[in-house]
C-alpha cells in the first residue's frame, strides 16, 4: 500500500514524499501490458495475436515508467483530495526524481519514492481599515461646470446649417492648406493637407479677413500670425511640420472647400427630456440643477475611484504577508508551456508577487464581506455597463434592442468573466470603503484633481 508522508523544508515550503510497492503499480503495469499486446500492430503478427513476451521485450520498459508515474499521480490526487493543504498551483516533483527513475527496472520490481514540493499558503490578516485614514480629494460642481456642459449639450445636439459665407466665429471651416512662397507660389513638394477649423482659433486680427468669404474663396496666411501659440503648437504637428520657429514662418493657401455650423438647441421642454429622459423637467432652473447633480456624481464617482486606489495602497502596504518566494520562482519557472529562464523570472517576480499578495488579502476580505453575485445582480450589471458604453440612459422602443444584444453577451464567458470581476472588485471596494473610520477630505480645483490622478497612476 502506497504511503505518503509530507515535512516541512523551509518558510511555507513542505516536502511530500510518495511510496509506492510493487503490489500498487505492477497488477495495473500487467493489464496495460496486456491491453497494448491486443491492440499492436506488429509486423510478423496478426493483430491481437502478439505474444505478450515480445510486447515486454518491444515497449515493457516505457510502459512499466508511465504506468509507474501514473499511480504516483493518482496517489497525489487522491491525497490532495483527501487533505485540501491550502497550497500555491500543484505540487512541483523535485530534481532527485530524476534519479528514482533512472534506478527503475521492470524486470526488478521494487519499493519506488518519488517526492514533490509544496507551497503553503500563509494566514493573512489584512490590515484594519477601522485603524486607516484615507484621503478623499473632492471637486465640488460649479455654476460654470453646468454652463460649460449645457452648452456641449446644445451643441452635441444640436442641427447643422451651411451659410453661403463665412458670417461668425462659430462657423467650421473646411480648409485645404496648401504651401506657398512669399510670392504666392506652390512650393513644390511643400505640404498639402485638409483640415477643419473654427473660426473662433484663428487670431483676432485674422478673423475679420475670413468674414464674407464663400466657398471656393481662398485666403493667403503665414502661420505664426495666423494662430495662437495653443492652436499654432496642434497645427504644426498636424501639418507634419518640426516644431520650431522655422515651421511659424511657413506660409499657406487657405482654400474654403465647406462652410458649416452646429446650431445649438434652444432650452426647451424637448431638449430637458432628450438630456435627461424621464425626469419631467420643465425650466431651466431645473435643468440646471440637474446636471449640477449629474456632474457631482461624476466628479463623486471619480473621488471614488481615487478613495479605492488609496484603499489598495494601504491594505498591500500595511498587511504583513509571508511568501515561500523560492518555491514560486520554481513555479513560475515550470508553470508555462515553455520553462522561463531564471532571468525572465526576476523580471516578472516583483509584479507577480504584488498580484499573489493581493490575492491573498482579497479571499480573506471577501469571506469577511460575504460577498455573492447572484445572476440577476451580473445581467444587470451587464447592461448597465453597455448603456453607458453607448450612451444609453433608459431603455424604450427606440432602443430596447439592447435586451437582446445583452442576452447574446451573457452566452459569451469572456464578457461574463470581465463583468463578473468588475462587479466583485466595485462590491468588494464598497465594503471596504465603509469600513474606513477616517477620511482626510481635501477640496479641489479639477486640474489639482487631474494632477493627483496622473501620479496615482
Amino acid at each position: 500500500m502506497a504511503t505518503i508522508t509530507r515535512e516541512n523544508v523551509g518558510l511555507l515550503t513542505d516536502k511530500l514524499s510518495v511510496t509506492l510497492q510493487k503490489d500498487d503499480y505492477y497488477p495495473n503495469f500487467e493489464k496495460a501490458l496486456k491491453n497494448y499486446a491486443n491492440k499492436a500492430t506488429i509486423p510478423g503478427f496478426r493483430k491481437g495475436m502478439v505474444p505478450l513476451g515480445v510486447v515486454k521485450k518491444m515497449y515493457g520498459s516505457s510502459v512499466f515508467t508511465d504506468e509507474l508515474l501514473r499511480t504516483v499521480e493518482k496517489e497525489v490526487t487522491a491525497w490532495m483530495e483527501k487533505e485540501r493543504p491550502a497550497i500555491f498551483g500543484q505540487p512541483l516533483p523535485l530534481a532527485e526524481n530524476a534519479a528514482t527513475l533512472a534506478q527503475v527496472n521492470m524486470n526488478a520490481p521494487t519499493d519506488f519514492t518519488f517526492s514533490f514540493e509544496m507551497g503553503l499558503q500563509p494566514q493573512v490578516e489584512p490590515a484594519s481599515l477601522a485603524a486607516a485614514t484615507i484621503t478623499r480629494h473632492r471637486v465640488l460642481a460649479t455654476e460654470a461646470m453646468v454652463t460649460e456642459e449645457v452648452e456641449r449639450m446644445q451643441t452635441r445636439l444640436g442641427s447643422l446649417r451651411e451659410p453661403e459665407t463665412v458670417d461668425n466665429e462659430d462657423n467650421v471651416l473646411n480648409l485645404t492648406f496648401t504651401e506657398i512662397d512669399a510670392e504666392g507660389n506652390v512650393v513644390e513638394g511643400g505640404v498639402t493637407k485638409n483640415n477643419s477649423l473654427l473660426v473662433k482659433y484663428f487670431a483676432d486680427a485674422v478673423r475679420p479677413t475670413l468674414s464674407g468669404l464663400k466657398v471656393g474663396d481662398a485666403t493667403e496666411i503665414v502661420l505664426g500670425e495666423a494662430f495662437e501659440t495653443k492652436e499654432l503648437d496642434w497645427l504644426i504637428t498636424d501639418l507634419g511640420l518640426a516644431g520650431n520657429e522655422a515651421a511659424t514662418q511657413k506660409r499657406f493657401r487657405l482654400s474654403i472647400t465647406k462652410i458649416g455650423e452646429v446650431v445649438k438647441r434652444e432650452l426647451t421642454e424637448d431638449f430637458f427630456e432628450q438630456v435627461f429622459p424621464g425626469r419631467s423637467i420643465a425650466t431651466e432652473a431645473e435643468f440646471r440643477a440637474a446636471m449640477l447633480e449629474d456632474i457631482q456624481k461624476q466628479w463623486d464617482a471619480q473621488a471614488r475611484s481615487q478613495v479605492h486606489n488609496e484603499i489598495y495602497k494601504y491594505l498591500t502596504e500595511e498587511t504583513a504577508v509571508e511568501l515561500p518566494e523560492a518555491f514560486l520562482k520554481r513555479w513560475i519557472q515550470s508553470s508555462g508551456e515553455k520553462q522561463k529562464t531564471a532571468e525572465e523570472v526576476e523580471a516578472e517576480f516583483p509584479t507577480f508577487i504584488k498580484s499573489m499578495r493581493w490575492n491573498l488579502i482579497t479571499n480573506v476580505l471577501e469571506q469577511r464581506a460575504q460577498i455573492q453575485i447572484l445572476p440577476e445582480e451580473l445581467r444587470a450589471f451587464a447592461k448597465a455597463q453597455m448603456m453607458n458604453y453607448m450612451g444609453v440612459t433608459q431603455l424604450d422602443a427606440s432602443n430596447s434592442w439592447l435586451e437582446g444584444y445583452v442576452d447574446q453577451m451573457m452566452k459569451d464567458k469572456k464578457f461574463l468573466d470581465d463583468n463578473y470581476n468588475r462587479l466583485f472588485t466595485q462590491k468588494l471596494f464598497g465594503w471596504a470603503e465603509s469600513q474606513v473610520a477616517n477620511f482626510n477630505d481635501i477640496e479641489m480645483t479639477p486640474d489639482e484633481f487631474a494632477a493627483r490622478q496622473e501620479q496615482a497612476q
